[in-house]
């Protein structure tokens, strides 16, 4: 195995040949180094797509920060090479390696993978084969590193189930510690610098025991115990776990209180797609949006305090030198203090050309008072709201109910008071979507602009992205089906003919193809994995990106293992149907989700779930947990009662929502 040295040798003969070395050199400002033998346990995080996206991930500088604020433990980065380099590396024989030392992957006891969305999988693979590390889990022995993975795919981690060794599920804060308590108890502090260490040095337990003994860890999944069955249809009949004390189902870990955030951001070598200092703000979403991945899997709501934002805002400024700072949750209108939080922040920072943003502003719970305290905090030209639907059809099968009036009273002020471009995000592609919706999403921007245009002439711009629905697991949608190619293709034809002879109107979309691939890998079961292996083979990694995806070699995989695509995309689910993912939970019941389709189905709407409980299955689940830590960061009200309430929201008329009892 190569030493740092001549890892670091073979990378001077080969960076001036490829895009941006700095993605490979390390050193950045705030990059944490320690002496390598005075650790008792080395973790690299990986984030499998390019350095210009890894390195502003903020689940991986959360772990980052846990794990070197401890003396016993080191965490070092690694991101996935592009094409150029990655060809170069394989020339030259040089193994992926952390920036911070320039060590081997395969030098590490753990290796920590964030996925937090399915295109990433092919890289993954590319990821180990790189490191010189067995691609298959099974292939792997006490001298390799464990290898685990966390993020929002890994609510359904089946079609990754052959190559990852354990899925952390939900979130890492605590569980990162469990993991590395129980490595350095299995295999002793005694410690070895290199492959050949530690081949010599056998393990105190073998892998088997050390990932028997990760499955008993509270969220974690070690997919080798469990076995799936299958229905002569080709559905799921049972996943079932193969040893007695594994658990049937494995729920997500959550963080009673969110722990201090990282202030100590890495300042990237070369501008990347989010160069920014940021503080999450608040965790979860309590709207309900039927199509919303994170905000089912997230609950509950949990929030800092402002002084807690305000003196990590502070820290990060200064030990950075950002120029941008996020503050960052689902729906960051919806922060209880919000008000307060900008006024605030903006006083800190004011004269010190900073910019404050606000992502995942929600129209409803954006008021004017809002608007002129971000405008006084220094802005940028655009705006950013997400009425994802343009018809009250669309927006109660969705459940965001948001009526024209609101949006275009809003964007009128927002044009107002200064800003010149708005962004809209929209979303086609539902099963019940008619062209005569998406005729009223052109309509709307049209509106929208006009609105803009009465106030500032003809400097108004907006910029309509427009994504397509993927129906994801732990969600209301889990039982419909995806759009057609054909159906998806119309629609944005239709969008480019209304909108693209406007030179004020941008339109972004998402292609056909990209979606479908997303939603084989976000609702596939474990069949699925023979396929991820054989398009990887075949060529495909970067599938996020044009460069990088091979649909040819996908659907060329498909037919090598005898699957249909269209079994995982097109298909409707019957209403009884085990799902891959039944023996994974996040804590939010089957039995809710479905009443929540259901409504769906009928227009019901469920109001914010603040001002009414629902009885997701959340408030149980963490009953003992909300005992333990009393007080007012979880932003989710007791069941009051299992009886049906009349509810009145701003947006909403009065209307009968049924309460789903326990």
């Amino acid at each position: 195995m190569l030493t740092p040295d001549q890892i670091e040798s073979r990378l001077d003969r080969i960076l001036l040949k490829v895009q941006k070395p700095g993605r490979y050199v390390g050193g950045e400002l705030n990059s944490v180094v320690k002496d390598w033998d005075q650790v008792a346990t080395r973790v690299a995080l990986v984030f499998p797509d390019v350095y210009d996206i890894g390195v502003s991930n903020v689940g991986l500088k959360i772990l980052y920060d846990q794990v070197n604020q401890r003396e016993d433990a080191l965490a070092e980065r690694a991101y996935a090479p592009w094409l150029d380099m990655e060809a170069l590396m394989r020339e030259h024989g040089i193994p992926l390696y952390t920036l911070e030392s320039k060590r081997p992957l395969a030098c590490f006891d753990l290796i920590g993978f964030s996925l937090p969305y399915e295109t990433l999988y092919t890289n993954a693979l590319n990821v180990l084969d790189l490191a010189g590390i067995p691609v298959r889990s099974q292939d792997r022995d006490e001298t390799h590193p464990l290898i685990i993975a966390g993020g929002h795919s890994t609510m359904n981690p089946e079609p990754m189930h052959a190559f990852i060794d354990a899925f952390v599920i939900g979130e890492g804060e605590e569980v990162i510690h469990d993991i590395i308590n129980l490595i350095m108890s299995l295999r002793g502090a005694q410690r070895r610098s290199n492959l050949q260490d530690r081949e010599e040095i056998a393990s105190p337990a073998a892998r088997n025991d050390m990932l028997k003994a990760l499955a008993q860890i509270p969220g974690v999944y070690v997919p080798r115990f469990y076995e799936a069955h299958y229905l002569e249809d080709g559905t799921v009949s049972q996943v079932e776990p193969l040893l007695p004390d594994v658990p049937e189902v494995v729920t997500k870990r959550i963080v009673p209180v969110l722990p201090p955030p990282p202030t100590k951001f890495i300042v990237p070598n070369i501008d990347v797609v989010h160069n920014r200092a940021s503080v999450e703000i608040m965790r979860g979403c309590t709207r309900g949006c039927r199509f919303c991945h994170a905000g089912m899997i997230t609950r509950p709501v949990r929030e800092r305090s402002v002084e807690e934002v305000l003196q990590a805002a502070e820290e990060a400024i200064r030990s950075s030198g950002f120029e941008d700072l996020a503050l960052l949750s689902l729906s960051s209108s919806d922060y209880t203090n919000i008000l307060e939080l900008v006024d605030r922040v903006s006083e800190k920072f004011r004269g010190k050309n900073l910019n404050i943003g606000l992502p995942s502003l929600r129209i409803e719970s954006v008021s004017i008072d809002l608007m002129e305290k971000i405008r006084a905090s220094g802005r940028s030209s655009g705006f950013t709201l997400a009425p994802e639907a343009a018809t009250e059809r669309m927006r109660r099968i969705i459940n965001k109910f948001i009526p024209d009036e609101d949006l275009l009273d809003t964007t009128r002020e927002i044009y107002r008071r200064g800003w010149t471009t708005i962004k809209l995000y929209f979303m086609i592609g539902h099963p019940s979507e008619t062209l005569e919706d998406v005729q009223a999403i052109a309509d709307l921007c049209k509106k929208v602009l006009a609105e803009g245009r009465k106030v500032i002439g003809m400097k108004a711009k907006l910029h309509a992205g427009v994504s397509t629905f993927v129906p994801k697991s732990q969600t209301p949608f889990q039982w419909v089906s995806c759009d057609t190619v054909e159906q998806i293709e119309a629609k944005q034809a239709l969008l480019k003919r209304e909108l693209l002879r406007d030179r004020n109107i941008k339109l972004s979309w998402t292609k056909a193809k990209d979606t479908f691939l997303e939603a084989w890998l976000s609702r596939g079961d474990r069949r699925m994995a023979e396929v991820v292996y054989s398009a990887w083979q075949k060529g495909s990694r970067f599938d996020a990106w044009d460069e990088g995806v091979k649909h040819d070699a996908w659907m060329a995989a498909f037919e090598e293992h005898g699957l249909d695509p269209l079994f995982y995309t097109h298909r409707q689910r019957r209403t009884d149907e085990v799902f891959p993912w039944e023996h994974i939970t996040a804590a939010v019941r089957k039995n809710f989700l479905f009443q929540d389709f259901r409504q769906s189905l009928e227009g019901q709407i469920r109001v914010d779930c603040r001002l009414n409980c629902f009885a997701c299955g959340i408030l149980p689940t963490f009953a003992n947990m909300r005992r333990e830590n009393p007080g007012d960061v979880w932003k989710c009200p007791d069941v009051k009662s299992p009886a049906t309430k009349k509810v009145t929201s701003a947006s909403v008329s009065s209307h009968q929502l049924p309460v789903v009892g326990d």
